[in-house]
């Protein structure tokens, strides 16, 4: 199955509403009884967004994986990982989709792509490395140094960095670069905010592509300065 739902669209204001429930009542027992709901107003439709927006984010890149299975794929498991969390609560009270970099399928490594995030009030894409490993942070941060002109422009598109960052400069950086304080960051993620209404309107595909595309300069960088195609 490919192409749009039209006026359809994908998640709806019921699926809001589920998850407004949800987390008012995050239990095993309520939400066995809302299983059905969960599988008919939140999973598939998001499966399907995922099986749709596929063939359009390989126009942007050919790497990027759009996995529409319900366990294993693009769409992250509902149920939580409680077993080191203060958090108790069994399970996740928002929709996470991650559009990944097929190289993972092999590994865990930091690599980029895109993550769609739907939560009541807290919609957004996000692109870009959350956490770089030791090895790509230094990759990446010498890249800025020596593609500084290829740096300036991922700047100029009006992407806003966000994330974690150092103190100090790093140990063999220079204090005085243009761009220290990008040379500081632990992350090099940016995102796109959604209203809820953008969630549920029949348009959103395009909508979430577009998005896409204009944080796609901030992966193309960080895959050429980490070595991977894009």
């Amino acid at each position: 199955m490919t192409g749009s739902r039209g006026a359809q669209g994908y998640l709806t204001d019921e699926s809001f509403r589920f998850l407004r429930e949800l987390a008012k009542n995050n239990r095993r027992e309520w939400f066995l009884e809302n299983k059905i709901r969960y599988e008919s107003l939140v999973r598939d439709p998001s499966l399907k967004f995922i099986e749709d927006a596929g063939p359009r984010l390989m126009k942007i890149s050919p790497h990027l994986v759009a996995d529409p299975r319900p366990l294993g794929g693009s769409l992250a498991r509902i149920y939580r990982d409680v077993r080191f969390a203060r958090d108790k609560s069994p399970y996740k009270t928002n929709v996470g989709i991650h559009f990944f970099h097929e190289k993972n399928e092999e590994s865990d490594e930091s690599l980029p792509g895109f993550y769609l995030h739907v939560a009541p009030g807290a919609c957004f894409v996000a692109s870009g490395i959350w956490h770089p490993d030791p090895k790509r942070l230094v990759q990446i941060r010498k890249a800025i140094v020596a593609k500084t002109a290829a740096w300036s422009r991922v700047r100029r598109s009006g992407i806003e960095l966000e994330g974690d960052s150092l103190k100090r400069p790093p140990p063999g950086f220079d204090p005085d670069h243009q761009y220290i304080a990008d040379l500081k960051r632990k992350d090099f993620i940016a995102s796109v905010s959604y209203r809820d209404t953008q969630i549920t309107s029949p348009t959103f595909l395009e909508t979430f592509v577009e998005g896409c595309r204009s944080l796609d300069p901030l992966n193309r960088f960080l895959a050429e300065a980490t070595g991977i195609p894009w």
